[in-house]
């Protein structure tokens, strides 16, 4: 069995077409099959179900798939390694925006101090988009805000997040008080991330739960460009409170949402222990001793913490 083959392999899964996964490999079909048709020899069974419409992977492909992906990374870590001489292990976090304001620079000094010689790599994207780099064994570790059942991850809640509304003065109906209630807000407008964003989806079930229909005027995805147009005044805007960390740099007024279920959960995920390496545990520890003590030197604006000291 060689690597190419599973590197082929997984990306017929991933186009579900051999013609799709030709080009994007820059190899012929022909000569794509046939490594799939040794492959498949070699393990004594069938790993793909070839249609008119393209391909996808038997119960016995799907099986395969998940160490595939493992042995691919664990090569390409490898590969770095040697690449690196002196390091030590190579680890991938993955961060949603928010948590990265507050948490990526802290984590990145933390790791260089205890671990000169691990190579950090930090991804940050949607909470959403993670869980599928998470799956896909792209990511060691992630801060997530929802679960996907019947995922093999090991998980810790980390820490509970208050919400709060960051307006600049001059929004209409914005609030000017230290707290405020969901309630109360039912004409302020909002730039607000769009459906699939994981904030978006407890807001709206806040919103219903006290009877409201949020006043959302506008939608943008990227919290540079939002927090841009909330300080230009254009509307306010409600985010948690790693965002809301970035009041002294704005000039933007931050209050808090007082109600009890509006907030949200910051969860640890990771692959399950016995596919991470030494690198990845030790990230591990090192995410929840930096994130830990940024919420109890209070640099994490509405933070709760409340994962084991154990784990």
């Amino acid at each position: 069995m060689e690597l190419r083959q599973l590197r082929y392999f997984v990306k017929i899964i991933e186009q579900g077409s051999l013609g799709r996964a030709a080009l994007e490999l820059d190899v012929g079909v022909s000569a794509l099959s046939q490594q799939i048709a040794k492959l498949e020899s070699e393990l004594c069974t069938r790993l793909l179900n070839r249609t008119t419409t393209g391909v996808t992977p038997t119960t016995a492909g799907m099986a395969f798939l998940h160490h595939a992906q493992l042995s691919l990374r664990q090569a390409d870590n490898a590969i770095l390694a040697a690449h690196r001489g002196r390091m030590s292990g190579y680890v991938t976090v993955g961060l949603p925006p928010t948590t990265a304001t507050v948490l990526a620079l802290p984590l990145i000094d933390a790791m260089r101090e205890r671990y000169p010689d691990i190579q950090l790599h930090l991804v940050e994207m949607l909470s959403g988009h993670l869980a599928a780099q998470l799956n896909a064994r792209q990511l060691d570790l992630a801060i997530l805000f929802q679960l996907e059942g019947g995922k093999r991850w090991s998980v810790t809640p980390l820490l509970d997040e208050r919400l709060f509304v960051i307006s600049a003065p001059q929004v209409p109906h914005a609030p000017h008080s230290g707290s405020v209630q969901l309630a109360d807000l039912g004409q302020l407008p909002l730039i607000m991330p769009s459906v699939q964003h994981g904030l978006r989806s407890t807001l709206m079930t806040a919103f219903e739960r006290s009877g409201l229909v949020p006043n959302i005027i506008m939608e943008v995805d990227g919290l540079a460009v939002l927090m841009n147009a909330v300080r230009a005044g254009h509307a306010a805007t409600i985010q948690p409170g790693a965002a809301a960390a970035l009041k002294g740099e704005n000039g933007l007024e931050v209050t808090q949402i007082s109600d009890a279920h509006v907030g949200r959960r910051n969860l640890l995920a990771t692959l399950a222990d016995d596919e991470l390496s030494p690198a990845a545990l030790a990230a591990r520890r090192v995410v929840l001793d930096v994130a830990r003590r940024l919420v109890a030197e209070q640099q994490w604006p509405g933070a709760t913490w409340i994962a084991d000291s154990s784990c």
